[in-house]
């Protein structure tokens, strides 16, 4: 593709993080441009899923800004590997101040889309920056409730007990945990006996060629999960969310509930919204695969155009 791509780097606080910025081809810096943030999902880096929505966008036009997130890739922060809702969403607030920064950014012409996990980040940080004019999600994660869902409330309870106890352990100066998002090779989930299409699916993306990436670590800080658990994304939608909203979920329906979750948000939006099902595809397909992704641009590239304008430089 002919536009142009940037590395950038921006602050949260005192960390500072990595990222992307694509010009589209025949980028004029006078101005004025809209600009889109998207935000990606757990233990995923900019070069992933974000660059392939990013590639696409910006050939429609649009300036778009990819990231790793605080305490991945190649953005700062310790401890390593933290999944923290809190720092994910005010990741996305601060890579809004660094478009601010652009004199060819209009202000005003901003947007956010938000795939998977990072897709309930982007709803969560739409409630309170109003300066994201028009927001768009793909295969949207809860990822709090995804995780509650995912196995009974017993065992919810029993790993806030393990945090509880590794926070004692790294508090008194021993190790610190990571443990896996998924396994690590298909052949380390054919011995463990893991059949599900969805996990297959996310292993066959994420950790094998042409996507897998040696700045995507496949490991999740343990601590993290007290954060997660307690987490929901959606629960001040009804009140909050003003941004028109454009909601792209698969009609293969998966344990990874992001159809659920899709259909949640988008009954609870009181704002002007959009709902739309890529038949036929599942959760990781909407990651890459062509005749999937392109469907859900095919959707969202007129959505932002309705809402931020097209580009007036």
């Amino acid at each position: 593709m002919a536009h142009v791509l940037k590395r950038i780097s921006f602050r949260n606080g005192n960390l500072t993080l990595a990222g992307v910025l694509r010009l589209p081809e025949g980028f004029d810096e006078a101005g004025p441009h809209a600009a889109i943030v998207l935000a990606t999902p757990g233990s995923s880096v900019k070069e992933q899923i974000g660059a392939i929505y990013a590639d696409r966008l910006t050939a429609r036009g649009f300036v778009t800004l990819t990231f790793d997130p605080s305490y991945q890739g190649e953005s700062e922060g310790h401890p390593r590997d933290l999944e923290d809702p809190a720092a994910r969403v005010e990741d996305i607030r601060c890579a809004v101040d660094f478009l601010m920064t652009l004199p060819y950014v209009d202000e005003n012409r901003v947007g956010l889309l938000g795939i998977c996990a990072g897709g309930g980040y982007a709803v969560n940080a739409a409630l309170t920056e109003h300066r994201f004019k028009a927001v768009g999600t793909v295969v949207a994660s809860n990822i709090g409730r995804a995780f509650r869902r995912m196995q009974p409330m017993a065992d919810v309870l029993k790993t806030l007990d393990a945090v509880g106890q590794q926070r004692t352990i790294e508090a008194r100066g021993g190790a610190q945990r990571r443990d896996p998002w998924i396994p690590d090779t298909l052949e380390e989930a054919q011995a463990a006996g893991v059949a599900d299409p969805d996990v297959l699916d996310a292993i066959r993306f994420y950790r094998t060629p042409p996507w897998r990436h040696a700045n995507s670590t496949n490991r999740v800080y343990f601590r993290s999960f007290g954060a997660l658990l307690g987490f929901d994304a959606f629960h001040l939608v009804p009140e909050l969310l003003t941004q028109p909203l454009h909601v792209i979920v698969g009609g293969r329906i998966g344990i990874t509930g992001s159809y659920e979750d899709g259909q949640t948000l988008f009954d609870l939006a009181r704002t002007q919204k959009e709902f739309f099902v890529v038949e036929g595809a599942g959760h990781y397909d909407l990651y890459s695969k062509a005749e999937h992704v392109d469907q859900a641009i095919a959707r969202l590239a007129p959505f932002y155009a309705a809402h931020l304008g097209g580009n007036r430089g």
